[in-house]
């Protein structure tokens, strides 16, 4: 019930000790003592639901008196029973609804004198049977939906007729599962026409759930069938097979693999007993173990890895330099290297124990002479990147102890590439990292040294693996990250970068056809003119590989590809004057580059993208005091480069013939664009000593003009380093005269023709070689 009874006055309703009135008049007919209904009865409040007239219910407990209503039922005793847990239970047949005129609380609990109301006799008859037929209707729906509505419809007609609408109301109240405060509502309706019109509500909300509930369990049931009948169905499936001797237990099937398996491999003793104990420990353990599958993984990979097989080395040095040339273009010194190597090999019978180191800025083709090597040695290949690695376990693996274990990533390599002798490329050794975790760089120390890695012992594996037949070749943009003890492991050989004449070549032979076939595009549908492939390599992509010239050929394949789609056009042909329509306005300028004025002067510089120049700018303002500040986010290197250079050139300056006190009075600004890009190293001296001595003539040096080295206080000009890399980085800028170091002649003569062709080079010594050659004007006056 749901209402709490408040419209009883408190005095009226308890009345402590208070004898009761006689009540009503003896009727004059003659009546069963049993039929006659007694006008004062105990009061029990029911929760959470009310009673109905002729409705069996079971009461249960002690109910509390905070649910109690002014209307209720009255109920006959039945039967009572006391439970196994001493509760009493009570059945009782409700009769009659009544209502509560008095209430007495007495020892034995709440009294009331009660008044009884019969329904009305309602003059619609027909209107009120068809009200109950829809009532009927709608419990024949909830008897198709839930068959256990079925036995209570059983019981009330055994008890009641169909042709009652009120008891009929009540009864289907009674079947629906609505809460305490409706139910409560339909029992205190004597009107029977209103009391249906809430049944009928609630009846429909039954049914709505009814659905809902059927739904969901037919989903349910149709999931759990389909399991179950697919889990029979393999049952019965591994049954047939097991019979016609198809398919055996899955632990013996297993142990067959790996013992299949073991008869292709050569194992050293240590693997072998390794492996036989794990194969025993394994019979022993049940499928359902968790440490069954630990076991198994761990047996899976001893015996996966391709021990003692070898593929055969090729060393024909003619084979591997046909092989080099068709898939590069330049780069002819580390081709020669790369040949001497194999060369040695063939000498020694083997290349075991050698660790290659191939530095370069990006897109200079480090990976791709990788495999290269790889196929003219005829081994296999495999390539990981060690870049941002910061963990010791991806090298030398975790230990089997934790969950997801795995072997690092040498052994995975190992087993993907199939054979104990690959050919594995490192990338990005330069960018390896540490961490809390360990130092990988550290790990790598064991794997690339040819005096330990013979017996490598990943921590996965726990025994050892001959590393010592792999060939490595590792790549990395600069050496400067890389650990001394693991770079002395490691042969260098440097990739310098492209000049435009071997970039125009690259791009006809190789980069063009691979674009053209990736863009479902052919030689015959566009042709791009060498001028304009000069002038992309020129314009668009100076850097010193061809990455950047690779994406601007498909940028131009890509609006080609968007103009046949559009225009029908059967052929297109790019000149260098088609190239804005395609690529924009041209990235780089020579006006740019080589802004001849006074106080600016172009140095040549490496960075770890390969050789770039860079305009060093110096200006003097005006003041009372003397002062020098640099800008341009320049290195501590870089900066001890420009006090040196201005100190010098201060303490010089009759040397020179410029005004003696003039860094007293001038405060000195120093400026290296581009302001956002990080730079150092100490080969700016002369460049910025130049720089200062061009502001204080007010002269410009001379054109297409460019110099490196680094300067002393004294005026001795120290060699560099990087001097193929400067000189691809002048002639790709367009450079004529260069200054080299003295101490750097040597380099420059064992670069290639074709680099130092077209170029006036001069050697300095001294920073007075440095002015003579750059103000040859001056010279001239004096002379």
């Amino acid at each position: 019930m749901s209402e709490e009874y408040d419209d009883i006055d408190e005095e009226t309703l308890f009345e402590d000790d208070e004898e009761f009135e006689d009540i009503g008049e003896i009727s004059e007919e003659l009546l069963l003592a049993s039929d006659v209904l007694p006008e004062q009865i105990p009061i029990i409040p029911l929760r959470p639901r009310p009673a109905f007239p002729n409705i069996l219910i079971n009461i249960e407990g002690k109910d509390e008196p905070d649910n109690l209503h002014p209307i209720g039922v009255v109920g006959k005793i039945v039967k009572i029973m006391k439970s196994e847990e001493e509760n009493i239970q009570v059945l009782v047949n409700c009769l009659e609804r009544f209502t509560i005129k008095r209430l007495y609380e007495t020892e034995d609990g709440l009294v009331g004198s009660v008044e009884y109301l019969k329904t009305p006799e309602d003059a619609q008859r027909e209107e009120l049977k068809a009200y109950s037929m829809a009532i009927i209707t709608t419990l024949k729906e909830l008897v198709q939906i839930n068959p256990l509505y079925s036995e209570e419809i059983k019981m009330f007609l055994g008890r009641s007729s169909m042709d009652d609408p009120g008891k009929l109301a009540d009864f289907a109240a009674n079947l629906t599962s609505a809460d305490g405060q409706e139910l409560q509502k339909v029992l205190e309706t004597f009107d029977v026409h209103e009391r249906i019109d809430q049944v009928l509500i609630l009846l429909k909300k039954e049914l709505e759930v009814s659905r809902l509930q059927s739904k969901i369990s037919k989903q349910i049931e149709k999931k759990v069938s389909s399991q179950q009948r697919e889990f029979f169905l393999r049952e019965q499936l591994k049954a047939i097979k097991k019979e016609l001797g198809l398919e055996k237990e899955g632990k013996t099937s297993e142990i067959e693999k790996f013992t299949e398996r073991l008869k292709d491999l050569k194992l050293n003793d240590e693997a072998q007993k390794a492996i036989n104990e794990e194969i025993e420990k394994l019979q022993l353990i049940e499928p359902s173990s968790p440490e069954y599958n630990v076991s198994r993984n761990y047996l899976d990979w001893l015996t996966v890895l391709p021990w003692g097989k070898h593929t055969r080395d090729s060393y024909n040095v003619a084979k591997a330099r046909k092989a080099l040339d068709s898939d590069h273009y330049g780069l002819d010194d580390v081709k020669e290297r790369i040949l001497e190597f194999i060369a040695v090999g063939k000498m020694k019978g083997d290349i075991s124990g050698s660790i290659l180191c191939l530095v370069g800025p990006p897109g200079v083709g480090k990976t791709s002479i990788g495999k290269s090597v790889a196929h003219a040695l005829k081994r296999n290949f495999y390539r990981f990147s060690l870049g941002g690695i910061r963990d010791e376990a991806e090298i030398k693996g975790h230990r089997r102890t934790y969950i997801g274990a795995m072997p690092g990533k040498f052994i995975q390599a190992i087993k993907q590439a199939g054979s104990a002798n690959p050919v594995l490329m490192l990338d990005e050794i330069d960018k390896i990292g540490a961490s809390f975790q360990g130092d990988p760089a550290s790990a790598l120390l064991e794997v690339l040294d040819p005096e330990q890695n013979n017996s490598f012992r990943d921590h996965y594996m726990d025994v050892p693996f001959d590393l010592s037949n792999v060939l490595f070749i590792a790549t990395a943009n600069q050496l400067d990250t890389i650990p001394a003890p693991l770079l002395d492991r490691m042969e260098v050989i440097r990739l310098s970068g492209y000049i435009m004449t071997e970039k125009v070549e690259i791009a006809k032979r190789y980069l063009i056809p691979k674009v053209l076939e990736t863009h479902g595009l052919t030689r015959k549908q566009v042709s791009i003119r060498k001028d304009a492939l000069e002038a992309i390599v020129d314009d668009y992509a100076r850097e010193a590989g061809v990455r950047g010239l690779e994406n601007r050929i498909k940028k131009i394949m890509r609006k080609a590809a968007m103009a046949f789609c559009d225009e029908e056009r059967d052929k297109i042909i790019l000149h260098k004057k088609d190239l804005e329509k395609y690529l924009g306005k041209p990235v780089f300028s020579q006006d740019e580059v080589f802004e001849n004025v006074p106080g600016v002067v172009t140095g040549l510089a490496w960075t770890s993208m390969g050789g770039v120049t860079l305009q060093i700018e110096a200006t003097a303002v005006k003041t009372n005091n003397k002062g020098f500040k640099q800008t341009g986010q320049l290195g501590k290197v870089m900066v001890e480069s420009s006090e040196i250079a201005y100190s010098f050139v201060m303490g010089h300056l009759k040397h020179f013939g410029m005004q003696e006190d003039f860094f007293d009075h001038h405060f000195v600004h120093m400026h290296v664009p581009a302001g956002a890009t990080p730079k150092d190293g100490p080969s700016a001296g002369v460049t910025m000593a130049t720089a200062l001595l061009s502001m204080l003539s007010n002269q410009p040096v001379r054109k297409k003009f460019g110099m490196t080295g680094e300067l002393t206080l004294t005026g001795q000009v120290l060699p560099i380093g990087g001097v193929k890399e400067k000189t691809i980085a002048a002639r790709r800028t367009g450079l004529k005269v260069l200054i080299f170091p003295e101490s750097n002649r040597k380099d420059f003569e064992d670069l290639p023709e074709h680099l130092r062709e077209g170029l006036e080079v001069h050697f300095a010594k001294d920073y007075s070689d440095v002015y003579d050659i750059a103000f040859p004007q001056k010279q001239e006056k004096n002379a």
